[in-house]
C-alpha cells in the first residue's frame, strides 16, 4: 500500500509537470526540497525510504541531529532559517546549501569554516517588498553579497531565494515572483554560472513556476502538520 508520504511526493512532482507546462521554458526542471523542520525524523526516513534526496531545515541544531542520525550520504541538505555566525561553523560542516544567506559576516564566515571541503552552496536571500519581519537584502545589496560570495574560495553562488508576502489570489502572487525572476535575470547577466532561483511553496508554487522558479520549497503538504 502506498503511504501517505509517498502519495504526496507522487501528488506534487505531477503538479509540478503541469506547471511546468505553462511556462515558456518548461523543459527546466524544477528542483522539490522537502522542508522537514520540525518533523520527526521517522517522516524524513519514509520520504527518502520513497527516493526523495533534497531536505530542508530552518535550524540548525534540529538539521544537525537529523543529518547525523540519518547517516545518508546521498541527501542533499538546506539550509534555510535565519543564521547566527555562531552557528556558521555547523552549517559549514554539515549542510550542502544555505540559501538564507544576507550578510557579509555569515559569508567570511562560512568560507573560513568550509575550508577543506567541497564548496559550500549558497543562495542569497532577498526580501524586495520592504516587509521588516523578514530576512533579506535589497536589489542593491544583493549584488554586493553576490560579489563577496564569488571571491570566496569555499563558497559557490547559486542563485537567490525568496519568500515574498503571502498571496492568495494567483495574479498577486505572480506579479511579486515575476519581480524577484527580474532581479535574478539581471544577476544571471553578471554571473552566468547561477542556476537557481529558490521561491514557491505550498500555497503559491503553481506561480512561482510559471514565473520561473526553478526550486521550490514544500513542507506539510508532504509531511503534514509540524510538531508543536
Amino acid at each position: 500500500m502506498t503511504t501517505s508520504i509517498a502519495s504526496q511526493l507522487e501528488l506534487l512532482q505531477q503538479e509540478i509537470a503541469k506547471s511546468r507546462e505553462k511556462r515558456a521554458n518548461f523543459e527546466d526542471n524544477v528542483r522539490l526540497i522537502a522542508v522537514s523542520k520540525r518533523q520527526p525524523i521517522d517522516k524524513v526516513e519514509e520520504a527518502y525510504q520513497n527516493g526523495h534526496r533534497e531536505f530542508g531545515e530552518n535550524f540548525v541544531q534540529e538539521g544537525v541531529e537529523k543529518i547525523q542520525k540519518l547517516g545518508k550520504s546521498d541527501i542533499e541538505w538546506h539550509m534555510l532559517g535565519a543564521i547566527q555566525s555562531r552557528k556558521c561553523k555547523d552549517i559549514a560542516a554539515h549542510f550542502d546549501w544555505v540559501q538564507s544567506v544576507d550578510r557579509i559576516k555569515i559569508i567570511n564566515k562560512l568560507n573560513q569554516a568550509r575550508e577543506g571541503m567541497a564548496p559550500l552552496n549558497v543562495c542569497i536571500q532577498v526580501n524586495l517588498f520592504g516587509e521588516a519581519q523578514k530576512a533579506g537584502v535589497n536589489e542593491q545589496v544583493c549584488f554586493e553579497l553576490a560579489e563577496a560570495i564569488q571571491n570566496s574560495p569555499n563558497l559557490t553562488l547559486r542563485g537567490i531565494m525568496a519568500l515574498p508576502p503571502k498571496q492568495t489570489e494567483y495574479p498577486k502572487q505572480l506579479q511579486q515572483f515575476e519581480k524577484v525572476t527580474e532581479l535574478y535575470q539581471q544577476l544571471a547577466e553578471q554571473y552566468p554560472d547561477i542556476d537557481t532561483l529558490s521561491m514557491g511553496m505550498s500555497g503559491d508554487f503553481e506561480a512561482a513556476i510559471a514565473a520561473g522558479s526553478t526550486m521550490i520549497r514544500i513542507g506539510t503538504a508532504i509531511f503534514g502538520q509540524r510538531d508543536a
